[in-house]
């Protein structure tokens, strides 16, 4: 078994730093400070504590504040730094800090979160705290003092709220409406729970106090004056949606070049579902003859069995438990087989998400953040919630089945998200840590579910493959869903029929999809993205090595530079394959 500690395994050199490299890290440096200043909640999610007890300024002025000085910064950056004489690994850093703010200001003059979307307004009334009593590593005592200060600020982010918001999308409302219901639970108990000591648990209940009766006030304005105005259009529109994918994912690809690369995929994992599905028919349906074998018929086989397989889960009350019985078998699998080296300490917390952090998806993983990476981390379930029906309950548990929850446990934490970003955390550079691609993290995550299986986890079971695929295909789906629904027009109905008739989902998973599609332009097709990009690279590689191709020591390669744009990738890799492991 292999159990070496991450600290000593990374073995990533940044190469012949030169005086520009210092230049570029004191701008960054000078940028992160004043880019924190202005928005303390960027700080306190990246781990720098120095603005826990303060929340942003939300006001239109700051909005156009904000505005400026992205445009400033972005001019200043050639001007202070001579990207001639970067070395190759600052050139990269140059590009990416680059990148970031070029996407950032688009973003700020092309979207209008805080007139269109409430759940933003959630995010400062609950993460602003939340984060300070459940990861923040400063004293518990600093942490409260923190949290108390915050409270007093959130009735002005409700203000801001009832005097900005003019007619977001109903869906988005709505959403907002479910998270203030967990929102003000969340402030009357479970603040509490987290306080350590009774003392603590006085000056938090104090302080609560008048932020619940804000937040039962705001709600009542969410549910009698904001959502009967709710008609406002959530559709990017094609120019719009195509820019946006170009900056955001920096992979170097365009949207119809996603899209068509997708839908190709599609066919090929539906191809190879119906593979696995006949083979097991009979184990499932005895003495029943094999669907014709033609699209209708294979479409019904897969249909069938995955509905079987799906039988086989545990109950609401023992999904976060399934989840943690898990990950032993995992993680002694991954060490055994020299996956990669893992994280040492582990510092990765199963939990049951928290009532206002549901709405959009079964879990999360929220790892140690880049400037406090001794912080725990958090890999986090959602049971179905408790005001569905049994039936609906039921539906949901099928879905996430004991075969799921394995690939899910993959995706978010071994060796997926969790493994992922404590490599990322470990880079020297600053850039690299805060800057980290989301298309590189969640493909990451993705290409971990067959490579697991691939080399033997769940000792060949068909189930555990079927349920990799019927996952893996909602990725895919993701990435055609994201298109079509803001570039293309496609209808709530046409999405399900993709997603439930297509792609094997439950009618309450799909529904649950086509709002995040709503409300997370351009988010969902990173995953089959990023997953190609590491899929693609893995191929060329092994193929260059040959019999010298080691999986260990390539996925180590993979981690080492960071979460990057995942067009450095293949470049970085390269480079660091030519080091010792």
């Amino acid at each position: 078994m292999v159990m070496m500690a991450l600290e000593f395994l990374t073995g990533w050199r940044l190469l012949a730093a030169t005086p520009a490299d210092d230049a570029l890290a004191g701008f960054f440096q000078r940028h992160l400070d004043a880019s924190f200043a202005m928005r303390p909640m960027d700080a306190t999610r990246l781990g720098d504590h120095r603005f826990d007890a303060f929340l942003d300024d939300l006001s239109v002025d700051a909005q156009a504040r904000w505005i400026a000085y992205l445009g400033k910064t972005l001019e200043q950056l050639p001007q202070q730094v001579d990207f001639a004489r970067l070395s190759r690994d600052g050139q990269v850093d140059f590009e990416i800090l680059r990148d970031d703010l070029t996407t950032s200001l688009w973003l700020a003059e092309n979207a209008k979160p805080l007139e269109e979307d409430p759940r933003v307004y959630n995010e400062y009334i609950n993460d602003s705290v939340y984060l300070l009593l459940s990861q923040s590593t400063l004293p518990a005592a600093t942490n409260v003092a923190n949290a108390v200060a915050r409270m007093a600020q959130i009735p002005r982010v409700i203000a801001a709220a009832r005097s900005q918001l003019k007619a977001p999308p109903r869906v988005h409302t709505e959403t907002a409406i479910r998270q203030n219901r967990g929102a003000i639970a969340f402030f009357e108990k479970d603040l509490l729970d987290l306080a350590g000591s009774e003392s603590a648990a006085e000056r938090l209940r104090a302080a609560a106090k008048p932020v619940v009766e804000a937040l039962k006030s705001y709600q009542q304005f969410l549910e009698a004056d904001l959502l009967p105005r709710a008609h406002g259009e959530w559709r990017l529109g094609r120019e719009k949606f195509a820019r946006k994918l170009e900056l955001v994912l920096n992979a170097g690809l365009t949207a119809d070049a996603v899209l068509a690369d997708a839908e190709t995929e599609f066919a090929r994992v539906e191809r190879d579902l119906y593979v696995i599905a006949r083979q097991v028919w009979g184990r499932h349906f005895p003495g029943q003859a094999l669907p014709a074998d033609d699209e209708e018929g294979r479409r019904d086989t897969v249909a069938r069995v995955l509905a079987a397989v799906s039988k086989e889960h545990g109950t609401a009350a023992t999904l976060t438990a399934d989840v943690r019985n898990s990950v032993a078998a995992i993680k002694s699998f991954i060490a055994e087989r020299d996956i990669l080296r893992l994280p040492d300490p582990d510092r990765c917390e199963i939990i049951e998400m928290p009532e206002f952090q549901r709405g959009n998806s079964t879990a999360y993983m929220n790892s140690p953040p880049p400037l406090d990476p001794k912080a725990t981390g958090f890999y986090a379930v959602s049971p179905p919630p408790k005001d569905w029906d049994e039936g609906r309950v039921q539906s949901y548990l099928e879905e996430y089945n004991r075969h799921m929850l394995q690939i899910l446990t993959i995706h978010e934490a071994y060796p997926g998200h969790y493994v992922q970003l404590e490599y990322a955390n470990r880079h020297p550079s600053l850039i690299r840590k805060v800057l980290g691609s989301g298309v590189y993290i969640e493909g990451w995550a993705v290409y971990t579910e067959q490579t697991m299986l691939d080399q033997g986890y769940g000792g060949g079971d068909p189930s555990l493959r079927l349920m990799q695929l019927k996952f893996y295909l909602r990725a895919v789906a993701n990435a055609i869903l994201d298109h079509r629904m803001h570039g293309t027009g496609m209808t709530d109905d046409e999405a399900m029929d993709l997603l439930v008739r297509r792609s094997f989902q439950s009618e309450g998973e799909a529904r649950l999809k086509v709002i995040r599609a709503k409300q997370s332009s351009t988010q969902l097709s990173t995953y089959f993205v990023g997953r190609m990009a590491h899929y693609r690279l893995r191929q060329a590689v092994q193929r260059e090595l040959g019999s010298k191709f080691e999986l260990g020591r390539y996925h180590e390669a993979v981690l080492a530079p960071g979460s990057v744009p995942v067009k450095y990738l293949a470049e970085l890799v390269r480079t660091r394959l030519a080091q010792p492991r």
